[in-house]
């Protein structure tokens, strides 16, 4: 009877964890918006000036088709920044949306190397990939909440 009741006590957790990696393998992805934001903050223009090389922006972005497919920059700096052939004023959003898979480099003045790297890559297709793209998003967010 003991050993009943130890069997159902790890075939219930088990069993839970079974249903949620199957969810996560399957079920569609949701995207409240389908923006990517990224900001350029106040300053950036006259840290760069004062001879700081920090990056505010990463060197590269990775984009998903159907859930964030569209870069949204948003220009928070007092000086007019260019990005591709673009220049985003003071103040000023950006939208640049992607409907393929693609590697696209762009120029950009608010990077410390001049240029910026957008990757767009395919809608994750149900099963392992789906599971992994969460996961992936999951690990992105516990090192932004931890970095």
């Amino acid at each position: 009877m003991k050993r009943l009741r130890l069997r159902l006590l790890w075939c219930l957790p088990a069993a839970c964890v079974a249903g949620l990696l199957a969810w996560a393998a399957f079920a569609p992805l949701a995207a409240g918006s389908r923006d990517a934001l990224f900001e350029i903050p106040q300053g950036t223009w006259a840290r760069r000036m004062a001879g700081d090389l920090v990056d505010i922006l990463p060197q590269q972005i990775v984009l998903t088709l159907g859930v964030d497919d569209t870069l949204l920059l948003r220009n928070k700096d007092s000086v007019p920044q260019v990005f591709g052939p673009v220049l985003i004023m003071p103040g000023q959003d950006f939208r640049l949306p992607f409907d393929t898979v693609s590697v696209n480099e762009f120029n950009c003045t608010a990077h410390a190397s001049g240029s910026m790297k957008v990757i767009v890559e395919p809608y994750p297709a149900p099963g392992l990939p789906r599971l992994q793209w969460r996961l992936a998003q999951l690990a992105k967010k516990l090192r932004k909440a931890h970095g």
